[in-house]
């Protein structure tokens, strides 16, 4: 019964229409996130047309229902009542039937979404300076009545909409903490975005070093010298979402949205991986959030309708004509914040302000109430779009069967609960890891027990939101790095590719190790001469090389990649030289009697401390 439910619900899938011209179909997705926070197709994401795609029996849809659901979908997100069979919680024991319009924001109820909005910016508030990130600053109103020395304000606004640019790419796939005294040092040495158009390109490279993905930091670059050089924008990035995108290099919906809402008050959506999660969680969407894209859509809609909203409320001494605030900012800052604090992949539910608006939390509670029961079947036209169906065995789950009894224990007569409560502790154990002999006895303490027990349950529960996703296996390779010195104490160096992994820098002569096998030191060492000797059979005159040995390994870990560089030293010897200052395999190469001062991979330079380590250096 359970397996004929899982695929009448997959079967009651719709996916958006598709335009009458212009029609393809996609074949072998492949999806990832950018640094920006948006879904890529990977090089696997075949376009092919309708007429070479392989003929496959579709179902068919009545127009009735895709218009429908198309209405639906148009007005799910508008603010407005919230209709009785939406304001109650499905539960799994129900299999979590539901229809698309469960998932409106209870942020936008009529009755108490302003409510639940001001609980979250008055969370926000009061701990937005907890985590003392420098890019935090006061909103700069622009309004004209305020500012008379124009040229001061467009100053203004320039470094603002410079801070916050920089620090969303940094902020991209790095920790807070790490890129606090990166941004910090970033600002001291180039201020404004006139002065890092102005910067040199490795000196941006090398300022960028240890921050990975280093593609982010040619892109800023080059974007800046754009920014500024432009007529229009003359140094000041634009404050509308949509221009940001289409006219920055490097700048996708997410960046765009951050700069519009924090620097220029803009209703304008930031959608980031935290907020996918909390929002998958407060909408109560059981889905995958990193690679469905109508999920993704669904989430990206409801973002801008709640910032929407957002913007128009009004707080006391406001104009109420004025289209900005620092409200759009606030808000999206929030939203991130509780991702990133509270509501994340193993959330703290007891510390949430804005469970009151939480579908998934609403249903953990209701789980409380509901006895266990057979899954039904659902319906067809019952089924949500958006969801997968949940999983089979949530019903038997420890966790939830704890929440029930929880419930049992609380409505029971004085004299059976004595009896029950010795169930209760042990389903406790479960899931707070706290040894039964070392609990004390007594009424407050139990009383104690059974809240943490309920809290951690309902946590474990929003754990489920939204779909786990199976992380691809870590690629393992082997790289020879051969440091090849000259008469002169200097070495070769040549560029890496423009795009790909550590794109643009500086690195030693390295040859890849087959992933097949593991390779013996003897053999490396036979590869490594092979590969100094392909160099030399190219550029040199009148020279060969000593092989010096292998100085040791380095092993470096991406994530995607778990990398072991094994360093070779080389040494070239005879009356000749060799000419490397143009290409190298065609690629930019040259000699340097400085590697410290260039533009290399944390990796890298760990390769180079080896060799100085073993008396090579300076």
């Amino acid at each position: 019964m359970a397996g004929k439910r899982a695929a009448r619900l997959s079967s009651s899938k719709i996916t958006p229409s598709q335009p009458k011209t212009g029609k393809t179909t996609r074949r072998g997705r492949n999806t990832s996130r950018s640094d920006d926070g948006v879904v890529k197709i990977g090089e696997d994401d075949i376009l092919v047309s309708e007429a070479e795609a392989p003929s496959t029996k579709r179902r068919k849809v009545s127009n009735a229902r895709a218009s429908r659901d198309n209405a639906v979908l148009s007005s799910l997100f508008a603010a407005g009542p919230i209709t009785a069979s939406g304001s109650e919680p499905c539960v799994p024991s129900t299999g979590r039937r539901h229809s698309l319009s469960y998932h409106k924001p209870l942020f936008l109820c009529e009755d108490r979404g302003y409510e639940h909005r001001r609980s979250l910016l008055s969370w926000f508030d009061s701990v937005s300076a907890a985590r003392a990130m420098p890019w935090r600053k006061a909103w700069i109103d622009a309004s004209p009545a305020l500012h008379r020395d124009h040229d001061r304000l467009r100053e203004q606004l320039e470094r603002r909409a410079y801070e916050v640019w920089i620090s969303e790419i940094m902020l991209q796939q790095t920790r807070v903490a790490v890129v606090v005294d990166y941004w910090r040092r970033w600002m001291d040495r180039w201020p404004t975005i006139r002065h890092l158009a102005a910067a040199d390109a490795e000196d941006v490279l090398a300022a960028w070093r240890g921050l990975g993905y280093y593609s982010r930091a040619t892109r800023i670059h080059e974007a800046a010298k754009m920014v500024v050089q432009d007529g229009t924008m003359k140094g000041l990035l634009p404050s509308a979402a949509a221009d940001l995108e289409a006219k920055v290099p490097g700048v996708g919906r997410y960046t765009a949205g951050a700069i519009s809402a924090i620097v220029f008050g803009r209703a304008a959506p930031m959608v980031d991986g935290n907020v996918l999660r909390v929002l998958s969680r407060q909408l109560g969407i059981y889905a995958n959030v990193k690679t469905d894209k109508k999920v993704i859509d669904a989430i990206w809609a409801a973002a801008a309708a709640l910032v929407e909203a957002v913007s128009q409320d009004r707080e006391n001494g406001e104009d109420p004509e004025s289209s900005v605030s620092n409200r759009p900012g606030r808000w999206g800052q929030a939203l991130m914040e509780l991702g990133s604090t509270i509501c994340t992949p193993r959330p703290s539910c007891a510390l949430c302000p804005v469970t009151a608006s939480c579908r998934v939390y609403g249903e953990a509670k209701a789980i409380m109430s509901q006895p266990a029961k057979t899954d039904p079947v659902a319906d067809i036209e019952d089924a949500c779009p958006i969801c997968e169906p949940f999983e089979e065995d949530v019903d038997q789950d420890p966790e939830l069967e704890a929440l029930r009894e929880e419930k049992t224990i609380a409505n029971a007569q004085p004299d059976q609960r004595r009896e029950k409560s010795k169930q209760m502790t042990l389903a406790a154990f479960a899931f707070t890891g706290t040894p039964p002999a070392k609990r004390p006895l007594g009424k407050d303490n139990a009383a104690g027990r059974q809240a943490e027990a309920r809290q951690e349950a309902i946590s474990n529960y929003a754990r489920r939101f939204p779909i786990k996703t199976a992380k691809k296996p870590v690629r393992v390779e082997e790289d020879i790095v051969c440091a090849i010195q000259r008469h002169d104490g200097s070495y070769l160096i040549h560029r890496r590719p423009e795009k790909g992994l550590l794109a643009g820098l500086w690195e030693f002569p390295s040859k890849s190790v087959s992933e097949t096998a593991k390779c013996s030191q003897r053999q490396r060492t036979e590869m490594a001469k092979v590969h100094v000797a392909g160099i030399l059979g190219r550029k040199a005159t009148g020279m060969k090389f000593q092989h010096v040995g292998e100085l040791g390994s380095v092993p470096w870990l991406f994530s995607h990649l778990k990398l072991t560089m094994h360093v070779h030293m080389f040494r070239l010897v005879g009356e000749g030289d060799l000419d490397c200052e143009g290409t190298l395999a065609g690629r930019p190469a040259r000699w340097t009697s400085d590697v410290e001062r260039e533009s290399m991979g944390t990796g890298m330079r760990k390769c180079w401390d080896l060799v100085k380590a073993a008396g090579h250096g300076p």
